[in-house]
């Protein structure tokens, strides 16, 4: 074959295959740079997801001092907490807190106005910092935490809770990623019989996960990302790397049978496997054909998250980058990496290894060609039961999708409070005994920052005060607090509801849109709902104006992709569309079992509660790239046997024959790499982690087995319909067409 034969991506891979060393060395080396310039110079997570903020900005300014972040240090005792021997009990804590590093005041909750429960029994100090949640490092919070259960005991119990206890508890993070490397290494090692086979795939995606995410460190001192942007880049990584390089190394092992379209060989085939490709022209035909399929589905995953930009939410962006820069260096991976590691363990005997059948091929000792090509025989069988059955199978998969999607129009939006941290945690245990003594909105405080007129006079916090005072839903304010220089006042609102409440959202959006406005009429002072719910509130409202854009954006652009590649309006109309049942199905899965409860121990969620704001809108971008995989991979190849033949339902047929067993692995192996996040203790990556492998597991088996090809033999020849006017210079599916 020729270099002009082997086309960009084909002399891509000779070139990597040829110098594997370099190859490979340069990947270590490279790898090992990002990563130590990423331990060394990475920028810390910022979870800010309002952006600008005057309110914090004017706190910042006036209030140096409660600028910072804030811990609640909640007292409960079996005795009244007026009790002198109570009392100094609570006074040696204070004072314990009060020589922390970064503290700037506590709170004596005696003197302090509010801080006594109405039983007598429950009360509380606030803890001030002058550094923000992400300057409190984990072994302060620990050295915290440690403080109040040192205190507690004798009928007497402190607990400290707050974003930061929270952040320390239950971590971004955690031993899911090991869970899903070995997920992915027992399906691949079943798929193709081979130690060297199996790992493969997962070095090559590792590879690009460590890249990806020294990337997203660095990157975030232009684009600052949330905490949970690494666990996202991570699960998306890891479930697209392993597919990407599976695809690739499936073809390569056909390539190296002989044997075209890559079915298994028989016995007399088997004992010729040196007559069939050599490694490295296998590695070329595999890198041109499915590595091609790899570059346009990678394409779409990257186009999917970068729609988080529609948003103009800063942090959004960040993870939208941070994912995007991982995903592009595990497709990065697959076509330079693979080819090079294919050619370091293709000597002597290690290539016919590869090209050996799976281990459970062998154990159940096919001796035969008839048997050997049972699995096929098997695969024709199910596309020619569609065929036959399109009807039924068009009506039965879309009843089905749509009655589990069906709980998502019930779904509630919030940002979980510490009511969702793990029972047994220390959040928990603070957050409980605020509520019981003073009612679950005060884990819901609802800060308003005023400035003040230049003449001065507190005229306009004084109406604020009597207006949230009057205003239904809430419990109780403190009294205005004036600054120093007279030029700005604040006061604390709580709500008598919690913070995932439904009716809070709608009380910080009454406050902010006619409460205020209406106090501070004709007064000169100028007031700003501000504080961490204010700003959940603030960007769940975002999230509300601008998700139409998001997915109008990127529904269009993945047509217009699919369109250049397939030639054809319905085949590109029809993607949108079965990945949007996807979408919803995972939405319906999710809003079942974490917002009512149904299974939702099973996965780790202590109790019912909203969707996290921020998880459908990753679900969308992330789902609608990943599903784009499997029907890139499905279509090239009805696609490529539609251009030969120019027989719809033989396409069809010939396609999920071919694609069938290939896509239930690759799907396996992402539905169970995501459920490994679920481990997780934060509810919300539990969430994102139950949403992809729901939607995974649907989207391979019902949407792309059943329904795609089903829908295909309904249309006939109308799938390939083309108006005159969009037949324009397009990308050749030939050269993306075979896995």
């Amino acid at each position: 074959m020729t270099k002009r034969a082997d086309g960009l991506l084909g002399s891509l891979g000779r070139a990597c295959y040829r110098h594997r060393k370099t190859t490979v060395a340069a990947w270590i080396a490279g790898v090992a740079v990002l990563i130590t310039l990423w331990l060394r110079f990475g920028a810390p997570a910022d979870n800010s997801f309002t952006g600008s903020d005057p309110g914090q900005t004017l706190l910042n300014q006036h209030f140096a001092r409660q600028s910072g972040d804030a811990l609640t240090l909640a007292i409960r005792s079996d005795r009244p907490v007026t009790d002198s021997a109570v009392r100094d009990r609570v006074a040696a804590a204070v004072a314990t807190y009060a020589r922390a590093q970064n503290v700037t005041g506590v709170t004596d909750p005696y003197t302090t106005p509010g801080h006594l429960a109405k039983d007598g029994h429950i009360a509380f100090a606030t803890v001030q910092f002058s550094v923000q949640e992400s300057g409190i490092s984990t072994g302060e919070v620990q050295m915290l935490t440690n403080d109040a259960t040192k205190a507690s005991g004798n009928g007497v119990t402190f607990s400290l809770g707050g974003d930061a206890v929270d952040q320390a508890e239950t971590p971004y993070g955690g031993s899911q990623d090991g869970i899903g490397v070995g997920a992915a290494m027992v399906v691949l090692l079943i798929a193709f019989g081979s130690l060297l086979a199996m790992a493969l795939p997962v070095a090559t995606a590792l590879f690009g996960i460590g890249g990806g995410l020294s990337l997203l460190g660095l990157l975030g001192h232009v684009f600052p990302a949330p905490s949970f942007s690494p666990i996202v880049a991570a699960m998306i990584g890891l479930g697209v790397g392993v597919d990407y390089a599976l695809f690739i190394l499936t073809r390569f092992r056909a390539e190296l049978r002989g044997v075209p379209g890559g079915r298994p060989p028989g016995p007399a085939e088997r004992a010729e496997l040196h007559n069939g490709n050599s490694p490295e022209e296998a590695a070329v035909t595999a890198m041109r054909t499915a590595g091609a399929s790899v570059l346009t589905a990678g394409t779409t995953v990257v186009i999917g998250m970068l729609g988080l930009l529609i948003l103009r939410q800063p942090l959004l962006n960040g993870v939208a980058i941070a994912a995007g820069a991982t995903v592009a260096m595990t497709v990065l991976g697959a076509l330079t990496l693979l080819p090079a590691l294919l050619a370091l363990f293709s000597g002597q005997n290690a290539g016919t290894r590869l090209a050996q059948p799976t281990i459970l091929a062998r154990l159940r000792g096919r001796e035969s060609k008839t048997a050997e090509g049972a699995g096929r025989d098997r695969s024709e069988k199910w596309a020619l039961f569609i065929q036959r059955h399109r009807i039924a199978a068009v009506v039965g998969s879309v009843a089905f999708i749509l009655l589990i999607a069906a709980p998502a129009l019930t779904m509630q939006l919030s940002m979980p409070d510490e009511s969702a941290q793990p029972r047994g945690t220390m959040g928990y245990a603070s957050y409980a005994t605020m509520a019981q003594g003073f009612g679950p909105g005060f884990d819901a405080p609802l800060i308003v920052a005023a400035q003040l007129p230049s003449g001065g006079g507190t005229a306009g916090i004084d109406a604020i005060a009597t207006a949230l005072a009057r205003t239904p839903g809430i419990a109780a304010i403190t009294p205005p607090v004036t600054s120093r220089d007279g030029q700005a006042a604040m006061l604390i609102a709580y709500p008598t509801t919690g913070a995932q409440a439904a009716a809070t959202n709608a009380l910080a959006n009454k406050i902010e849109t006619s409460v205020l406005p209406a106090a501070t009429n004709g007064t000169g002072t100028r007031a700003y709902l501000t504080g961490t719910n204010a700003s959940n509130v603030a960007f769940a409202n975002l999230i509300g104006r601008r998700l139409p854009w998001l997915i109008g954006t990127v529904v269009m652009l993945s047509m217009v992709l699919l369109l250049s590649v397939f030639r054809s309006v319905v085949v590109a109309v029809k993607a949108a569309v079965m990945n949007l049942l996807s979408v919803t199905a995972s939405y319906g899965v999710l809003t079942a079992v974490t917002q009512w409860g149904w299974g939702g121990r099973l996965f780790g969620f202590p109790e019912k509660m909203p969707v996290t704001t921020w998880v459908p809108v990753f679900l969308f971008v992330i789902l609608f790239g990943l599903s784009m995989d499997y029907e890139v991979f499905l279509l090239s190849r009805i696609r490529e046997s539609y251009l030969a033949t120019r027989d719809n339902s033989r396409a069809v047929t010939s396609g999920l024959t071919s694609t069938v067993r290939v896509i239930s692995a690759a799907a396996a192996i992402m539905v169970l790499v995501f459920l490994a996040f679920v481990a997780t203790p934060d509810v919300s990556v539990k969430q994102i982690g139950l949403g992809l492998a729901v939607a995974a597991g649907i989207d391979a088996t019902v949407v792309r087995l059943v329904l795609v090809p089903a829908v295909m033999e309904l249309l006939g020849p109308a799938n390939w319909w083309l108006p005159v006017l969009a037949r324009a210079p397009r990308l050749r599916p030939a050269r993306i067409s075979r896995v």
